[in-house]
């Protein structure tokens, strides 16, 4: 980067936004991998011809749609164009073209033939990015003189992000609520304060958690700003299901809902339960009644002891022994024992490190001596086991 460049990291747009301090040009490139709910093309290449006219073109966030190129002009990847909006147009970058565009055409219900696609006009021009990059530096501070409104109208919601178009003529206020609100009066307080046209759009809890990001207690980035599009409804259910903690706090998110990961291995723990059986009763050996004491659903393991209130020593047994133990136990026949094979297995305590501690991080204080006690006595004094000066 030359030394009379800045250079700035849009990651709600995908792009790289660099301005040279000497001829104040602003340049703006796609930076693949940077923007939520990335596309990848996995048939870049194989270009079939289908559809040659068809581009899929993204916003902010993740909004995005597909529209059609009628400018004549030769439209790739990575190009920023102007496309046809409700009023007025709005700037845009194209993140999909080709074979793929067919892939995305049936995810999102839509044909090729029928649908009437908005069109692509041209290419973005220098004063198009420069307008573009205005109306985009006036969002922050138009999102937080929007909530300072509502909040003085006494209305129950909350401005979750603003997206400008890209002629600044219009913009989009994403807001939260919980139930109805009546923003008539708001939408009238919004255009005389902004000067613009107005279009509230509401969103979700997990739906405003995809638009602002951030990390997981994982480590990694939240699954709603990565590539989760649909959120399906979650419940408890799913946590019983994996054998889980019903601790509220464990299994919420930073939106404040059930974490979207709770689906994730939902169906493979159904299929593991599916041949595990279902043991209401002890099972019978000539040396006394086996209690199951835990099951590990996905190696399929039942562990039991003889001792019904204690965990100290348990027999683990695959869930298909454990099911041909019960048919045998219905016809009356007990086998010998639990205590010759397999092994018995002891569980040892593990608890989380510093889980109840919060001064884990502090350094250890080091214990005075105590003859080091007796050598800071008063002045002239012989601390305990010293010599005296001769």
């Amino acid at each position: 980067m030359d030394n009379n460049e800045t250079i700035k990291y849009d990651c709600f747009r995908g792009c790289v936004v660099t301005k040279d301090s000497e001829t104040d040009e602003t340049r703006c490139t796609y930076r693949q991998g940077c923007c939520k709910l990335e596309d990848y093309n996995w048939l870049k290449g194989a270009n079939d011809g289908t559809y040659p006219d068809l581009y899929e073109v993204r916003f902010k966030n993740t909004r995005k749609a597909i529209y059609r190129n009628d400018s004549g002009q030769n439209i790739k990847t990575g190009d920023l164009v102007v496309v046809e909006a409700a009023n007025g147009h709005d700037l845009g970058i194209v993140t999909l073209e080709g074979a793929i565009i067919g892939h995305q055409l049936k995810a999102k219900g839509l044909d090729a033939e029928t649908t009437e696609f908005k069109r692509i006009y041209r290419k973005a021009k220098q004063l198009d990015i420069e307008k573009w990059q205005e109306a985009i530096a006036r969002e922050q501070e138009t999102m937080i003189k929007a909530r300072r409104i509502a909040a003085e109208m006494g209305l129950e919601m909350k401005i979750g992000d603003v997206e400008f178009q890209g002629d600044g003529t219009k913009a989009i206020f994403y807001y939260i609520a919980d139930g109805r609100v009546d923003f008539r009066q708001l939408i009238k307080v919004f255009a005389e304060e902004f000067h613009i046209r107005i279009e509230m759009k509401q969103i979700g809890a997990r739906q405003e958690a995809g638009l602002i990001g951030g990390l997981g207690v994982c480590g990694r980035e939240l699954c709603c700003a990565n590539y989760i599009t649909n959120f399906q409804s979650i419940s408890t259910a799913a946590a019983r299901v994996q054998d889980l903690s019903l601790n509220p706090q464990k299994l919420a998110g930073q939106c404040g809902k059930l974490k979207c990961c709770l689906n994730n291995e939902v169906a493979v723990y159904q299929d593991a339960q599916s041949r595990i059986p279902r043991v209401s009763e002890p099972l019978e050996f000539e040396d006394g009644l086996a209690y199951l004491r835990k099951t590990d659903i996905l190696q399929e393991t039942m562990y039991f002891s003889y001792d019904k209130s204690s965990d100290a020593a348990l027999y683990p047994l695959p869930a298909s022994e454990v099911r041909e133990i019960i048919k045998m136990n219905r016809n009356g026949i007990k086998p010998e024992s639990l205590r010759d094979d397999p092994a018995p297995y002891n569980p040892e305590f593990v608890t989380a490190v510093g889980d109840d501690s919060i001064s884990r991080f502090d350094s250890p204080k080091r214990k005075r001596s105590r003859g080091g006690k007796g050598r800071s006595r008063g002045k002239g004094g012989h601390g305990k086991g010293t010599k005296p000066a001769e």
